[in-house]
């Protein structure tokens, strides 16, 4: 044994007293400039506003049309079980269900509301709830849709300097002195 690394002596352990380092430890990523996955530039600012992720439209419809026919496809099992129709009538009775369930989705729209029956793996649809519920949190404050978080600091900063350079009476001032220069 050399440098007093791993065991002793081996004798009674089961082991061959070798030692080596374990290769399935995972190191904690480090957020810096120079790891490969750098945080995004707004993060990396003072201004850490929370930017929320955009649902993609087409994984929405496509989750609207897989409902829909697992609907239909549950409507014509059932059918299909109790063996009294024939095979073009229970093709009818899908259609009318699948063009029923396709009016009442486009007459609802994509957004679904509330985030309450929504799964953790369901990302987008809780985006799309998320993005709703701000949307009515800032019509119910009155928040214009342009409004930049921390823009009041500085209009307050600007109306200040300009206080300090346009409003100043007295001639013996510094700024007032770097103005006429």
């Amino acid at each position: 044994m050399s440098s007093n690394v791993g065991l002793t002596t081996p004798r009674g352990s089961g082991t061959s007293g070798y030692v080596q380092r374990n290769l399935s430890h995972l190191k904690p990523r480090q957020h810096t400039l120079t790891s490969p996955y750098p945080l995004p530039s707004s993060a990396t600012s003072s201004n850490t506003t929370q930017r929320l992720r955009q649902p993609d439209k087409s994984i929405l419809e496509h989750e609207r049309k897989r409902a829909i026919e697992v609907q239909c496809f549950a409507l014509r099992d059932e059918l299909e079980e109790k063996g009294e129709l024939d095979e073009d009538e229970i093709d009818e009775q899908v259609d009318e269900l699948r063009k029923k369930l396709a009016r009442e989705g486009e007459e609802r729209g994509t957004v679904m509301g509330a985030a309450k029956g929504l799964k953790r793996h369901q990302v987008h649809e809780l985006a799309e709830a998320k993005l709703a519920e701000n949307a009515r949190m800032e019509k119910a404050l009155g928040i214009a849709s342009d409004y930049e978080e921390g823009s009041h600091w500085q209009k307050q900063a600007q109306r200040k300097i300009e206080r300090e350079l346009g409003g100043g009476g007295n001639g013996g001032s510094k700024n007032s002195d770097i103005l006429r220069e």
